[in-house]
Formats: structure tokens, C-alpha cells, sequence
């Protein structure tokens, strides 16, 4: 069953990790606001804001003429670029799969023989083997190349429990706008006639074979000030979508993703109920309950989000107090569907929620999936992972640990719906990732795939320690760091981190970092500052609109502990951050330049003051606050990159990346930038990539180049 949530922010391999959150009310109406005309009016770069317009191609280009001949000129591009390459497309990497039926699993791949990617079957015996047989269900090159089209694959939702007939949805170039069209894996054809959205930001879920229930722009310009889908309809087979049925309507000025409808199926597949999510800003969204073709408003937190179907059981999280319910922020608790859907239908209100989990102070849930009769959550102590089952008896839940491998990151992948066997994966920074099948009614653990190491890893050692913030508050990071250390500040130090949408920074392997940077003597910490989610919604909360400067305060006390324990020094520290995680590289570039010798800015957010007005922006309002509200301007004012770039600073020679179909999060943030630095005086190294969408990673060769060219200027900058 699929995770249901809000939606997600950004995701990139070594950029970012999506998740929801919470902020602390809903939006209310600003007595004064001030006109969007006059938020960065006198900004000479605002033509860089229509994102393939001539002017802003031609000198992207330029930029990328001038600096890929600085960093692929160097002599140690080449190693590095080969290493990466080879890394990407080995083909010993473990394929994650999901459950289809019964044994039979699936997997998108992608490798040097397959650039764009296969999606293709095997059973669970032959997956088990060292060689398992593949049977392709698509091959995205070859239908790229027999239409002519720059596919990116964005995934396929099938109709249980068959599924046999999918929504295949296909990027060009990998936006996130989609064409969706109907796929039959059996004969490996779309479906003649069959169900098909144009390009746009959808957001849909079967509801029967003949039915889909459907959020997108029915008409041209019917879309959310951020750009997403507020009208749901039903659309039936054979219909043109001229012809849905509407049942639900937000409205224009929606904060948030859109309107998300989705449906709730027990584990044979049978929708129990069906429900849209109504974003008013990034994190508080109202739950409508869908009963024929109208919805019933639930009085559920505008801070929740629902999980999972279990025995019949709702299960859902929070990130605000429920005290109707007894509930505090971060529990997980349930609802009887049934008796909900009875009183919701009665407008009485009178269901109770059973607890399930409250996590202590320095504990959050990561993951929530259920097999057929068990719920299993990913629940990290001080971002350490660790896996339970829980069981639903007697009106009460029960749970018990799978013995998974300790001081590691345990994610839940797919669950049967037939059974009660799980995949989880378990990795470290220093441990390559190991795929279990777990059976979570027994606790049984049978490790079906262990991926290979692909960096010596015998060098380093990994430790965590805590940096103390401005306000006092203890900020934990992990140190990987060669056994042999100086402690000099000597030491070549590659800082990570992301800060913001609830995003939990927990340890992982990265082969490209351990062979490109670890292996060649260099340290690599990972930040676990507030805005994410490693202590659950609290720790987000603290670091949210007015409190955002303590985001920034966390990063820095990280570097200067990194500094006083002599583990390195300004002039061998570098940084990394995309996305909102380049926002806060651009921050730290205006606010503490002195402490780090280069910044690797991957699509970041940097231009704040305007962010609403670009691309999805205004989205993000429940995060950052809104621009337009003079005392949310006057936080936003003293942190925006953009504005607080000055002439006659000591700036390290930046290195921004961007692409240019990145419909998330523009690209004029990241061209603004390099063109003020450049204005003001400052060398800037720059590269947009027109392929790859916010992950910046279209295919395997491009993610091999991005990954080269970052490690070939932190060589330059932090080890010569």
C-alpha cells in the first residue's frame, strides 16, 4: 500500500530528501500587505525569471562555456568522471523492488545499457540468485526513441491487485509536470483508448478499473497561484475528460501542492474510502471524506497526514496537538474506518483515536508502511535507526523489534499485500546497504541482497557528535574521517546538510562521495540541524519562518566545532547544500564567508524576497512566510542571499548548478545569483544543465558529469 502524505518538497541523490511537515497555525489574512509589483521592482535580472527564454538560454550557455572548460579541463576530471560513471552504471547495485503479487516483484533500472531505463519483472526466487532473470515490461529508450521524445520515467501507480493495467506518467526532460497514459504490462502495450492526461501536475488514483479520481488543470490557467491542481473530477472510461464529473473544488489561492485525491484500499484491494487533501500552505491541509460524488470536511488537525490501512484501522501521524483526542505532536495513532466513515456521514464527530507511538524528545518516526495484518514503523533514536511491528489485538497495539543490524538507517520499502513480509534496507556512511525481507508477524529476517562495497572504507571511521547552537540547543552531526587524522586542520571536510520541510539527514552510503572524496583522504560530515524532521515536527517547528535564523545558527556552529576540534579549518572546509539546502549555502556564503573555502550550490532557493512570485514558490509560504506580510518580509530580508550579497567581501569562488528544466525550483534562483556575484566583482563557476528536472539527474551520464564536476572543484578549492 502506498505511503499516504503530504507532498513532498525535493529529492536528489546527494541534494535532498523530501518530506512533510508542520507549521504553526494556518494562514490568516494580513491587515497590510504589500503589492507583488513592488517586491524586487528594481531587480535588474528578472528577465532571468522566464525559465527558457532566449535571452536567459543564451547566456546560461555562456556561463557553462566559460566554466566546463575550468573544471573538465583539470587533469583529474577525467579519473573522477570515469569512477563516477562506472559507479552509476555498475550493474552489481541491488535493485530495490516492489511486490506485484504473490512472488513476483518489480524494478526500474537504469545502467550504461539502459540510460533512460528499463521497468521490468522477476519472481522472488529468481531475485534471491546473484543473476536474476529480468522480463522487460518497458524499455523508456526505446519508446524515447520511436517517438521522439525526451522521456524521463516518474513512475507508474497500478490497479491492485492485479496490477496489470498502470498509469505510466513520463517527464519531458524531467519536470515535474507529466504526460499520463494507461500501460498493460501483460501485453506490453498502452492501452488503446485508454485513460490519458496531458502534460501537467497531476494528481490522481484509480478508483476501479473504469474510474480515476483526478486532480489537474481541466482548464488552461485552472491552476493554484504555485502552479498546482485544485479541482478534482472523476473521469470515466471512454470519456474525454471534458466529460468528468467534478467533486471537489479548493480554490485558486491554496497554499501547498495542490489537492491531492486518493483512495484506501485493504490489502486485496477493495476501496474502503476515498479522500482529497486540501493544502492551505506547505504544511496544513484540511481531509475531505468522499461519499458519491461530494466530500465531508473530518475534523482532523490541519497538521496530520494518514499512513496506512490496517485491519481495518486508519492509521495516521501528527504534527500538532489533538487534545479532542489526547494526541500530542509527532504521535502516530489510529481510527476504526468504519466507525469513522459512520460518524462522518452523521456529522457527529464522536470517533476515537487509538494510540499507537508517542517518541520521546530525542526520537521520529521515519517511515510507516503495513503488510497484510501488521503495521511496521522505522523509528530512529537519535537519527539512528531501528524497525517495529505492531499488531492490532483486542483493541490495543502491540509491538516487537526486528533484530535489524544496529547504529544504522533502516528504511521500509515494499510491503505484500498477501502476507506479512516487508523489504528493509539497512546502511551507514562506511556500510554498503543490505536488503532484508522481513516477515513483521514472526520477526523472521532473511538478508536477500547485499550490495557491494565500491570505496575502501577501511580508512575512515564514523563518529557523532554535538555542536552547541547560539540558543544553547545541543546540534548532533556525524564525523566520517580518516583513522589517521591531524588534528591540525589539515584535513579536507566536505559539510552536508539541509535544514528545512521536516527532511531527516540520516546515514547513508554514497559510493560516488566514498570513491571521489572519502578514498582520496577527505572527511565528510553530515549536519543535523534544525528545520528537519531527525527529532520529529518539533524540531522543524524551531526552525520555521520568524525562527529561521536559528537554521543557519545550527550550520554554524557545526563548522566552528568542526574548526575547534582542529578536525579541519576554514581554508580546507567546504559546503554543500541544494535546494532549500542551497538557500542555506547562499546564507552561509553572506553571513559567515569566513569560515569555509568552498560552497557547492546545488538549484538552490536565493532570491527570497521574490521567491513567491517564481516558479512554485509560493508554495513554500508555510515554510519561510509570505513576502508580501511587512513583518514576514523584515525576517525574510535579513537572510535572502540575494539581496545581502555585498561588494568588497572575502566570498569563496562559488560553484552554483542548476537546471534548466527544473520546474520546482526555478532556475533563474541560481542564474540571479552568479550574475550579482559576477556584477559585484566575484569569480563564480556556473553550470546549468537543460536535462534532469530539481534532481538534476535525467539519466545516469548526467548525474556521472554533476557528481564529477562538484568533486573536481572541492578537490581544487580544499585539497590542493
Amino acid at each position: 500500500m502506498r505511503k499516504l502524505t503530504l507532498a513532498l518538497f525535493a529529492a536528489t541523490s546527494l541534494m535532498t530528501v523530501s518530506a512533510h511537515a508542520a507549521s504553526d497555525t494556518a494562514p490568516a489574512a494580513a491587515a497590510v500587505r504589500t503589492p507583488l509589483a513592488e517586491l524586487g521592482k528594481d531587480d535588474p535580472y528578472i528577465w532571468m525569471e522566464e525559465i527558457e527564454g532566449q535571452r536567459a538560454l543564451d547566456w546560461a550557455k555562456a556561463q557553462n562555456d566559460r566554466t566546463l572548460p575550468v573544471l573538465q579541463g583539470d587533469a583529474r576530471y577525467a579519473g573522477l568522471h570515469d569512477a563516477a560513471l562506472t559507479i552509476v552504471n555498475a550493474k552489481d547495485r541491488i535493485p530495490g523492488v516492489s511486490f506485484v503479487a504473490e512472488d513476483d516483484l518489480r524494478n526500474y533500472w537504469q545502467d550504461a545499457d539502459h540510460v533512460r531505463g528499463v521497468w521490468r519483472t522477476t519472481t522472488l526466487a529468481s531475485y534471491r540468485t546473484a543473476q536474476p532473470a529480468w522480463s522487460t515490461i518497458l524499455d523508456l529508450d526505446a519508446l524515447a526513441k520511436a517517438e521522439g521524445k525526451n522521456w524521463v520515467w516518474k513512475g507508474a501507480d497500478c490497479l491492485a491487485p492485479e496490477s496489470r493495467y498502470c498509469l505510466v506518467s513520463l517527464s519531458n526532460g524531467g519536470k515535474d509536470a507529466v504526460v499520463v497514459r494507461e500501460y498493460d504490462t501483460q501485453t506490453k502495450t498502452f492501452v488503446a483508448g485508454g485513460f490519458e492526461l496531458p502534460e501537467g501536475k497531476h494528481r490522481f488514483d484509480w478508483i476501479d478499473k473504469d474510474t480515476l479520481i483526478v486532480a489537474t488543470d481541466w482548464t488552461p490557467g485552472e491552476v493554484t497561484t504555485s502552479g498546482y491542481p485544485y479541482v478534482v473530477k472523476l473521469v470515466k472510461r471512454g470519456q474525454p475528460l471534458s466529460a468528468a464529473k467534478e467533486v471537489y473544488r479548493g480554490a485558486k489561492d491554496d497554499g501547498g501542492y495542490g489537492v491531492s485525491p486518493y483512495a484506501v484500499r485493504d490489502h486485496d484491494g477493495v476501496v474502503r474510502a476515498v479522500f482529497v487533501l486540501r493544502p492551505l500552505d506547505t504544511f496544513n491541509a484540511e481531509t475531505h471524506l468522499v461519499t458519491g460524488e461530494t466530500t465531508v470536511k473530518l475534523p482532523f488537525p490541519l497538521k496530520s497526514s494518514i499512513q496506512a490501512l490496517v485491519k481495518g484501522q486508519l492509521v495516521f501521524s501528527v504534527e500538532q496537538d489533538w487534545a479532542e483526542q489526547g494526541l500530542k505532536t509527532g504521535d502516530l495513532a489510529a481510527f476504526d474506518l468504519a466507525a469513522l466513515k459512520a460518524d462522518a456521514a452523521k456529522a457527529q464527530g464522536a470517533f476515537k483515536a487509538t494510540l499507537i507511538l508517542r517518541p520521546t524528545a530525542r526520537e521520529s518516526v521515519q517511515g510507516v508502511n503495513a503488510t497484510r495484518d501488521r503495521l511496521v514503523v522505522a523509528l530512529f533514536e537519535n537519527v539512528k535507526g531501528a524497525a517495529y511491528a505492531y499488531d492490532f489485538k483486542g483493541g490495543a497495539w502491540t509491538r516487537g523489534k526486528l533484530d535489524l543490524p544496529a547504529n544504522s538507517s533502516v528504511s521500509l520499502g515494499s510491503a505484500s499485500d498477501k502476507d506479512d513480509r516487508i523489504f528493509v534496507s539497512v546502511t551507514g556512511y562506511l556500510t554498503p546497504t543490505t536488503y532484508w525481507l522481513a516477515d513483521a508477524a514472526t520477526g523472521k529476517l532473511d538478508q536477500v541482497k547485499a550490495a557491494p562495497a565500491k570505496f575502501d572504507a577501511s580508512t575512515h571511521v564514523v563518529e557523532q557528535f554535538e555542536a552547541t547552537s547560539k540558543d544553547g540547543t545541543k546540534i548532533p552531526y556525524f564525523l566520517v574521517r580518516p583513522k589517521n587524522t591531524k588534528y591540525d586542520g589539515s584535513t579536507p571536510t566536505l559539510l552536508y546538510a539541509y535544514g528545512g520541510f521536516q527532511a531527516s539527514m540520516t546515514p547513508g552510503y554514497s559510493p560516488t562521495m566514498g570513491k571521489l572524496w572519502l578514498e582520496r583522504g577527505g572527511a565528510y560530515v553530515v549536519a543535523n540541524i534544525r528545520g528537519g524532521g531527525e527529532f520529529g515536527p518539533s524540531w522543524h517547528e524551531q526552525g520555521l519562518k520568524a525562527n529561521r535564523q536559528r537554521v543557519y545558527d545550527d550550520f554554524f556552529a557545526v563548522s566552528e566545532d568542526l574548526i575547534a576540534r582542529k578536525i579541519t579549518s576554514p581554508r580546507r572546509l567546504g559546503i554543500m547544500g541544494g535546494s532549500n539546502g542551497g538557500l542555506l549555502m547562499g546564507v552561509a556564503l553572506t553571513q559567515r564567508p569566513e569560515l569555509y573555502n568552498a560552497i557547492v550550490i546545488q538549484v538552490p532557493l536565493f532570491d527570497m524576497v521574490r521567491y513567491s512570485q517564481i516558479g512554485a514558490g509560493s508554495s513554500w509560504m508555510g515554510e519561510y512566510g509570505d513576502p508580501q506580510i511587512p513583518s514576514d518580509l523584515a525576517v525574510i530580508e535579513k537572510y535572502s542571499p540575494y539581496q545581502n550579497l555585498k561588494a568588497g567581501q572575502k566570498y569563496p569562488e562559488v560553484f552554483i548548478e542548476t537546471s534548466t528544466k527544473d520546474d520546482r525550483v526555478h532556475p533563474a534562483h541560481a542564474r540571479k545569483a552568479a550574475a550579482r556575484l559576477e556584477a559585484l566583482g566575484y569569480p563564480v563557476l556556473y553550470y546549468e544543465n537543460v536535462d534532469g528536472g530539481h534532481a538534476a539527474s535525467a539519466n545516469l551520464a548526467e548525474t556521472a558529469r554533476r557528481v564529477s564536476l562538484e568533486y573536481t572543484y572541492l578537490t581544487r578549492k580544499l585539497m590542493d
